[in-house]
């Protein structure tokens, strides 16, 4: 029980932030548009990482130098990035004209869009193949299953939680102010994440 409440914990300290994952499932939960897709995708992508990183990938990236400083340079890039178009959404209030053509949105195109948002994202990998995976991977092999459920509980009591409690914000999200205010917040949760890589890298840097 007590490696399984340790792989509940690491990854409930990664996983609750609003990350560009996290974002767009909210969105999508608000909108009420393919919830139940989203969050499944979400948790199976969960369910593939985490694994491969318990399993032994971790260890080997969190021991490679050079590869955690990839990942955490290419990390820092995309959320830079995507916390630029979050503020650019913000300041033109676009996310509420999305909202208001969502019924347009095809199940096929959220599927894209979500494994783009969750496989295309390097900090994904960081969290559940590096540091999740990293830290599983010290444990013998039942104590690994053990905290590798204990991780997946977390992840899929989050992702399902989050996707369909954000239909109950959405009476809020009917005013352009509130979808630019959600986008402000992302936009500098995303600088924040990125800036911690880059320091991240710094440090990893030092250490060559």
């Amino acid at each position: 029980m007590e490696t399984f409440l340790q792989g509940f914990i690491v990854c409930f300290g990664l996983i609750v932030s609003i990350g560009a994952q996290n974002a767009f499932l909210l969105k999508q939960g608000i909108l009420k548009q393919h919830v139940f897709w989203v969050a499944l995708i979400c948790f199976f992508c969960d369910v593939v990482l985490m694994g491969i990183g318990v399993l032994g990938l971790g260890s080997l990236i969190s021991q490679s130098l050079w590869a955690s400083m990839a990942l955490a340079l290419l990390g820092a890039t995309f959320l830079f990035t995507y916390g630029s178009r979050s503020f650019v959404s913000a300041y033109r209030g676009t996310s509420q004209l999305v909202a208001q053509q969502a019924e347009r949105a095809s199940l096929k195109k959220v599927i894209l869009v979500t494994l783009a948002i969750t496989l295309l994202n390097p900090h994904v990998y960081i969290d559940t193949v590096a540091i999740v995976g990293g830290i599983g991977g010290t444990l013998n092999v039942d104590e690994k299953i053990r905290f590798l459920i204990g991780a997946l509980c977390c992840s899929f009591l989050w992702f399902f939680g989050l996707a369909f409690g954000a239909g109950l914000l959405r009476p809020y999200f009917e005013k352009r102010r509130t979808w630019q205010i959600l986008d402000s917040i992302t936009g500098l949760i995303m600088y924040v994440i990125a800036f911690s890589l880059l320091l991240y890298a710094v440090k990893l840097l030092d250490t060559m």
